[in-house]
């Protein structure tokens, strides 16, 4: 126990990759007995994190030693949890037993191998959230790609290897300009250590720290994904099996957005505000072209899949924003997407492993055959589209207000076009819920509805129970997943030297006091103002 107290992080890190390659050598008639070593470790996993997360100072997690030389640059390995990556540690060792137990039977060939990918993936994902070295960080960045690849390809749909290929190409492209921008920056700097590579970057050209800030940009872009770079999310999650789904929403997309909270925004302050604009409006495209696509979709899955685009939109908005309130909002957005988002996909491959089909015509009047999940699927519904008192409302409601109350010129404007995003959300996903759960009843005998014979089990409910818990604690009270952030997220954001907050008040009324020193430069940048 000395080791694990001293070195906790690694233990969190590579304990998923010991217990996986364990069940890749146990034989194929064990398959069973596997997947509960799986689920088991896993669920060990989440609770160390919790018993060693909780209740500690944020930044008190701290591993570092020398590890070796890269053409003659020195690599660390370096780990740390902090306010900015501390819930998504979390919610990574939640969603992936919780997954595991919520597809416990939506597999029937090669479990355990499944279950060993699966867990090297949660070393991928836990790994690049807590890497403080760049070139660490991009070591597990990449190797996420390997299981989520198999993941698709061997155990998805028709069409698996086509998203499997596509989903790996896109992903590795942008990862290789990105490569290249990283090498030649830790030349200049001579490490990989991200405090020094900023100090590096802040002595070059303004225009080559914004081809550096681009080639970030776009890696972390495709991983968002962010509007035009998204066209791989929807074949990814179609295809991909229910736990492939529901990681992939749940923790994937966010370390994109991680990435320009950790790394492009810090490393690159005045180019990331040189390009705040064409983010916003690529933000804005993405939340109304997501919804928009939603709304045309007549597969379940496909419907949540670009819901995905539109929601990580309102991420990449709030980032643009500059502001604290619109940064805390995203990361919370962050969070809020993991929990709802990943619920929707666990909810549909439950109803698919009984109907076998996710289109919208198979089903009508599920509500009387399956109450228990109907009421789920309303709760995390509402959740989806930001009904007050639930998590989604507060991320976007911090995020429109941060965009709004931004000094940009163009704040205001994408702010009330970015609304329509939430009305559009409403639209498809209240319509999809009414023919699906209210609407007429398929009379065809191979219909859905038809094949609907049992309503949620108790380890179904045992999964949803605590994803309702946190939708509805998040969305009363937000503070106790923001707080740690607050922050480092003002100390990120005074190096961007943002423009000062627009104050709105009405025509006469005094400035609030935190306002009106902005306003008369007493304080430097909107990043020092809490909301």
């Amino acid at each position: 126990m000395t080791w694990l107290n001293s070195h906790p992080l690694t233990f969190l890190v590579f304990a998923p990759t010991l217990l996986g390659l364990l069940l890749l050598v146990l034989p194929q008639p064990l398959a069973k007995l596997t997947r509960l070593l799986g689920f088991l470790g896993a669920l060990a996993v989440f609770v160390l994190s919790l018993a060693w997360l909780l209740g500690r100072p944020a930044g008190s997690l701290v591993e570092h030693a020398p590890w070796f030389t890269l053409v003659g640059l020195p690599v660390d390995y370096a780990l740390s949890v902090d306010g900015l990556n501390f819930w998504l540690v979390l919610l990574t060792t939640f969603l992936v037993p919780l997954t595991m137990l919520g597809t416990w039977n939506s597999l029937k060939d090669r479990m355990g191998t499944f279950a060993a990918l699966f867990l090297l993936l949660e070393t991928g994902m836990l790994g690049a959230l807590v890497a403080q070295d760049l070139f660490l960080f991009y070591l597990f960045w990449e190797g996420m790609l390997i299981p989520m690849y198999f993941m698709i390809g061997v155990w998805g749909g028709d069409e698996r290897r086509y998203a499997a290929n596509k989903f790996f190409l896109y992903t590795l492209s942008g990862s290789l300009l990105w490569l290249v921008a990283l090498l030649f920056l830790a030349g200049k700097a001579g490490s990989f250590a991200p405090a020094v590579m900023a100090q590096a970057a802040s002595a070059l050209p303004f225009g080559v720290q914004c081809w550096l800030f681009v080639a970030f940009a776009v890696a972390f872009a495709i991983k968002v994904p962010l509007f035009p770079l998204h066209t791989w999310l929807p074949d990814a999650h179609v295809q991909a099996p229910t736990a492939g789904s529901v990681i992939l929403a749940g923790v994937l997309l966010k370390l994109g957005g991680y990435g320009f909270i950790r790394f492009a925004i810090p490393m690159f302050p005045e180019a990331a505000m040189h390009f705040a604009k064409p983010l916003a409006l690529l933000s804005v495209l993405a939340i109304l072209y997501g919804a928009l696509v939603a709304m045309v979709q007549r597969d379940m899955k496909k419907l949540v899949a670009y819901s995905s685009v539109s929601h990580m939109g309102f991420v990449m908005l709030g980032l643009a924003s500059f502001t604290v309130i619109g940064t805390q909002g995203a990361m919370l957005q962050m969070l809020n997407h993991g929990i709802s988002t990943g619920a929707l996909f666990l909810l549909v491959g439950m109803i698919y492993d009984r109907a076998h089909t996710r289109m919208i015509a198979d089903f009508g009047g599920v509500a009387t055959k399956m109450p228990i999940f109907t009421t789920f699927f309303i709760i995390v519904t509402l959740s989806s589209i930001g009904l007050p008192l639930t998590n989604g409302f507060v991320g976007e409601f911090q995020i429109l207000n941060g965009t709004f109350l931004s000094g940009f010129a163009w704040g205001r404007a994408f702010a009330i076009i970015a609304t329509l995003g939430v009305v559009l959300g409403a639209v498809y996903m209240l319509w999809m819920v009414k023919r699906v759960f209210w609407g007429p009843v398929n009379p065809d005998e191979d219909s859905g509805t038809q094949h609907l014979h049992s309503d949620l089990n108790a380890r179904e409910i045992a999964v949803m129970l605590p994803l309702v818990v946190l939708i509805l604690w998040m969305g009363i009270h937000p503070a106790t997943f923001q707080s740690v952030s607050e922050r480092p997220v003002a100390s990120l954001l005074k190096d961007a030297n943002a423009p000062a907050i627009r104050p709105l008040v009405l025509p006469g009324a005094p400035l609030p006091a935190p306002v009106q020193a902005v306003a008369e430069g007493h304080a430097p940048a909107a990043a020092e103002v809490h909301p």
